[in-house]
């Protein structure tokens, strides 16, 4: 499976990192191709099962998505690499993209690749109750400014990557 999927999300991620875009034909392709792969292979238990990783994988970007804070590619992309795994898979495939993201996004920010502004001006919010959350919103870059944008893509097949390497090496 990482075989197949390795030229798959090369691609995403070069889309990624150059456009912050996700394509559609891509995201949503590979996720019925995923569930096809499951029909034929091992039929409706397996199907299912791919069909429940990729909604539970879904779930975990659903909140930030609809906050603004993750785009649709990424959801349709961690739904997609969902339906890949199945439903068994998705923790530790969560942890992964989870701190995949979480290493990328600190070293961005060290590098001067993304701007911080935003994660300072909501850690205001929440932790000083001075701060003029009003003026501050104001001062912000706008969202589409790419150096706001994290390629979350990137972070994503690094999660699917690790947690089939990890699976391969019998740690899950």
């Amino acid at each position: 499976m990482l075989v197949l999927a390795t030229p798959w999300l090369a691609v995403l991620c070069w889309n990624d990192c150059k456009y912050r875009r996700l394509p559609n034909y891509l995201t949503l392709g590979m996720l019925a191709g995923a569930l096809i792969w499951r029909l034929g292979y091992g039929r409706l238990p397996m199907f299912l099962d791919g069909l429940y990783g990729g909604l539970a994988s879904a779930l975990f970007l659903l909140i930030p998505f609809l906050l603004g804070g993750a785009g649709g590619g990424d959801l349709k992309m961690l739904s997609a690499v969902g339906c890949m795994l199945g439903l068994r898979r998705i923790p530790m495939l969560l942890f992964c993209t989870s701190a995949s993201g979480f290493v990328m996004a600190v070293g961005m920010l060290i590098a001067g690749k993304v701007d911080g502004s935003r994660l300072k001006h909501w850690a205001r919010c929440v932790f000083d109750w001075r701060y003029d959350r009003k003026a501050g919103r104001e001062a912000l870059p706008p969202k589409t400014d790419e150096r706001v944008r994290l390629p979350f893509g990137v972070a994503i097949a690094l999660g699917l990557w690790l947690t089939l390497g990890l699976e391969l090496f019998g740690i899950s």
